[in-house]
């Protein structure tokens, strides 16, 4: 039987979602408590992607093979009480088995999160703690440029033994800041695509901060994407601000 689960997790203790030898990780508690649900036969977890240390996923989708039908209200119950408390499966689903969470994905959202007032120790693995004003229109034009089908290999880590056959080609299909209205200190940059290559939003993200300082124009993004070189788009944002906050199908 073939269940797919929407889940949330805070990254902050995580060596990342993927399973890692000798390192906490997501997946790795995913699979735990499936085991154990599963009569200790193991339980392999497909995710629609990676989140890297640190990175937080507001509706993270995944599918997973049991060897028995399970009744889904009493199979999230029971994975919720397996999962350390950081880790909740919110759904719970049966899906056919040719569905894949990974492959049979359309597009996903990213949000970052920026805190531009007074910096707050509280809030510091969830939102970045820039504390300082950025030009909010400036960035929001930059953000326009990146809309449609661009090569964003300034974007990405570059894996030097990349197949010749991948491409660094994504589309990005709508993007947007949103001003939370209570702390007008706090914004929240949205970047919806088809697909994502590591560390692409958090590069895009340090780029915007770095037009929001002044320190470049909108349209220098333009131009960075024709580069087609990492060293040309600067800093990676931090960890900490980034989510994945959903899959679509």
């Amino acid at each position: 039987m073939r269940y797919f689960i929407t889940f949330s997790y805070d990254g902050s203790k995580y060596k990342g979602y993927q399973k890692q030898p000798r390192a906490k990780t997501v997946q790795g508690e995913l699979e735990k408590a499936l085991t154990k649900i599963n009569s200790d036969e193991s339980v392999s977890v497909h995710a629609s992607g990676r989140t890297d240390a640190g990175v937080h996923a507001n509706n993270q989708k995944a599918h997973f093979d049991l060897t028995k039908k399970i009744d889904l209200f009493k199979l999230q119950g029971s994975l919720n009480s397996l999962l350390p408390d950081d880790i909740y499966v919110k759904k719970v689903e049966m899906v056919d088995k040719d569905f894949h969470a990974r492959f049979s994905a359309t597009g996903k959202e990213y949000i970052y999160k920026i805190n531009m007032g007074v910096y707050n120790p509280i809030e510091k693995d969830y939102i970045y703690q820039y504390n300082k004003s950025l030009k909010i229109a400036e960035m929001e034009r930059a953000l326009h440029y990146i809309e449609g089908t661009h090569n964003f290999k300034s974007f990405t880590k570059v894996d030097e033994e990349k197949n010749e056959t991948e491409t660094y080609e994504r589309t990005i299909l709508k993007t947007k800041i949103i001003r939370d209205r209570k702390e007008l200190d706090k914004i929240t940059i949205s970047i919806v695509g088809t697909g994502f290559m590591r560390y692409m939003v958090r590069n895009i993200v340090g780029v915007l901060i770095e037009i929001g300082e002044g320190k470049r124009k909108s349209e220098d993004i333009l131009k960075i994407l024709k580069e087609e070189d990492r060293t040309k788009a600067g800093i990676t944002a931090p960890a900490c601000g980034l989510y994945l906050n959903d899959v679509f199908y």
